[in-house]
């Protein structure tokens, strides 16, 4: 018997068997992890938004300077 049937062997026997308690509490526990991590996940892509927005800003900043007006005009030199 190849390995690969030996394995499905024992999975099948493991299935076939009796199943170990599990505790009562697993499950909410593992729905309250579950949460936690969404909500993790959603806070660090609504950070790394944020980041990026003040990013594109500073850049735009840099390059537009928006806080120096627009160049004076000069009158023009008449020849005499």
């Amino acid at each position: 018997m190849s390995g690969t049937g030996r394995r499905e062997d024992e999975v099948r026997r493991m299935l076939e068997g009796p199943h170990p308690q599990v505790p009562a509490e697993l499950a909410a526990s593992a729905a309250e992890r579950g949460a936690r991590l969404l909500r993790r996940r959603r806070t660090l892509r609504r950070l790394w938004v944020l980041v990026a927005a003040v990013a594109v800003c500073a850049v735009w900043a840099l390059t537009a300077r928006p806080w120096e007006g627009p160049p004076a005009q000069a009158p023009p030199v008449e020849s005499w």
